[in-house]
């Protein structure tokens, strides 16, 4: 059966071989196997693209089309206020442009067993939320005689937390350097350095305490524990993708951000190109709307293929184009013009645009074939 399988290596792609390997039974017969090899290679032959075949112009036709019946609305999660998901053709912008910094970062966290079940997934969620200490305090009072701050703490809101008086000083005593703590029952006292004792510090000092991470995961502001199919998972609102993985129980394989940078600083340009196609992917179904996905294929390809994610912007994709008019054809056409004039810049006119701007025959379709007469 190998042997048969050999004979397709160059008429089928390896993943398809694989496929068509994991689905067949192992029992069928030789020449059973050879008809649905031959069936395959025809479908996978008439699947291809023409050579010569617009498919940038296509993509770009079959995205912006429907793309205009998109919503401009931010979807509101589950009913929580704090958690807002970008949706429809914002988030669609937000992706193509590579943007760095994105208006509602969130994950979705697979979990390992017996959290997956239910099991203690509250808790769970709870501990990699991101708590300052302002949310542990009772009272906090300022002693202007003896320049100190008093913090009494919610001592049932710090067991629900497994934190204790020592622990928090410890995470205080990093940043308060020049201060002198002292612990109480359910309390903290700190005192100002001599050289800092003055009226405004301690004003500085009572705001600054308040927004100091005590508790969870940097990033994460707001956690929701939901039942997906038969299994919990936990969405959060804010984005920590490093952090979570150092987790055992999380589930790695399927734990994912819709943050494309972080993923590509951590997984690779790869991971962040399958990432662009998913996300773009989820916003065009989410619309009730239906595009090929071959079409965000080629789109996430275009932003990844320097090694790194660039949006499809001026300072991104565009910017790359080895031609002049190409990247003129954008924005910013006189810069790109008198850039290029400067530095004796050849365009070869190799590409759709520039031979359109010069009412050429463009290398695409029966533009593509150049007949030469001899004689």
């Amino acid at each position: 059966m190998s042997d048969i399988y050999s004979k397709y290596k160059d008429k089928l792609s390896f993943s398809v071989l694989e496929e068509i390997k994991a689905n067949v039974s192992e029992k069928v017969t030789d020449e059973k196997l050879t008809r649905i090899l031959d069936a395959v290679v025809a479908e996978y032959n008439k699947s291809k693209v023409d050579a010569g075949e617009s498919v940038g112009i296509i993509s770009a036709e079959s995205i912006g089309e429907p793309g205009t019946q998109m919503t401009l609305n931010t979807f509101h999660f589950a009913g929580v206020a704090e958690m807002n998901v970008t949706v429809g053709l914002p988030r669609i912008i937000e992706i193509l442009d590579g943007r760095k910094t994105i208006k509602t970062p969130m994950m979705e966290i697979y979990l390992n067993a017996p959290y997956n079940q239910g099991q203690g997934v509250k808790e769970l969620a709870k501990r990699i939320k991101e708590t300052s200490l302002n949310e542990f305090l009772k009272e906090l009072e300022m002693d202007i005689g003896s320049m100190a701050l008093e913090i009494i703490f919610d001592a049932a809101k710090l067991e629900e937390y497994e934190l204790s008086v020592g622990k928090i000083a410890k995470i205080l005593a990093k940043s308060l350097k020049q201060s002198t703590l002292k612990e109480g029952e359910n309390s903290l006292t700190i005192k100002l350095g001599a050289k800092s004792a003055t009226l405004s510090n301690l004003y500085k000092l009572k705001e600054k305490i308040k927004g100091v991470h005590v508790s969870g995961i940097k990033g994460i502001t707001q956690v929701l524990p939901i039942k997906k199919e038969t299994e919990y998972m936990i969405m959060t609102a804010g984005s920590n993708l490093k952090e979570i993985f150092k987790k055992t129980w999380c589930d790695t394989s399927r734990t994912t951000s819709n943050d494309v940078y972080q993923i590509q600083t951590l997984l690779g340009v790869e991971a962040a190109r399958q990432s662009i196609v998913n996300e773009v992917y989820k916003v065009i179904e989410s619309q009730g709307l239906n595009v090929d996905i071959r079409h965000i294929m080629l789109v996430a390809d275009t932003m990844c293929a320097s090694g790194e994610v660039k949006g499809i912007t001026r300072y991104g994709v565009v910017s790359q184009k080895s031609s002049v008019l190409a990247r003129a054809s954008f924005e910013t056409p006189i810069k790109h013009l008198v850039g290029a004039s400067l530095v004796g810049e050849i365009d070869k006119l190799d590409s759709v645009i520039e031979n359109v701007m010069l009412n050429q025959m463009i290398p695409v379709g029966t533009g593509l074939p150049k007949l030469v007469r001899s004689g």
